[in-house]
């Protein structure tokens, strides 16, 4: 079985998340900090190799009425580089809220300033991943 991977698309960092071999839970968190999306491109390219990936879910940020911005347009752009550098399906999942809610699990456990502009990347990534494993399941 090969591992999904989830991505949270950014300007300066994007964050990633790899679930586990069974696809239940995610594995791991890392963020890729690069302004330049052919570099950004180039490091997910390694990780699926790296970590075996099968299938990718990346988030599109909508806005709150449902409706999609230039941002979105952005994040899908990307999502069809991503799927051309790597021959896999990229999944486009609404990821409204989930930079919030992982900036509340950051202020939960006491993570502030330059260490919360780090993680919540990667925890937004793994709030992404986790959606849509739980989705999987039902």
């Amino acid at each position: 079985m090969k591992r999904i991977m989830g991505i949270d698309y950014g300007d300066a960092r994007t964050g990633i998340a790899i679930s586990d071999l069974l696809c239940s839970i995610v594995g791991s968190t890392t963020v890729i900090h690069s302004r330049r999306p052919e570099k950004t491109l180039a490091e997910i390219v390694k990780l699926v190799q790296e970590h075996e990936v099968g299938e990718i879910v990346m988030g599109l940020p909508k806005n709150m009425d449902g409706t999609e911005g230039p941002r979105a347009e952005l994040c899908r752009a990307f999502a069809g580089q991503v799927q051309e550098a790597t021959g896999l399906n990229v999944t486009l999942w609404d990821e409204r809220r989930t930079t919030v809610e992982a900036h509340n699990i950051l202020s939960e456990h006491n993570y502030h300033g330059k260490k919360r502009k780090n993680t919540v990347d990667a925890v937004a990534a793994g709030l992404i991943l986790e959606g849509y494993l739980n989705f999987r399941k039902r």
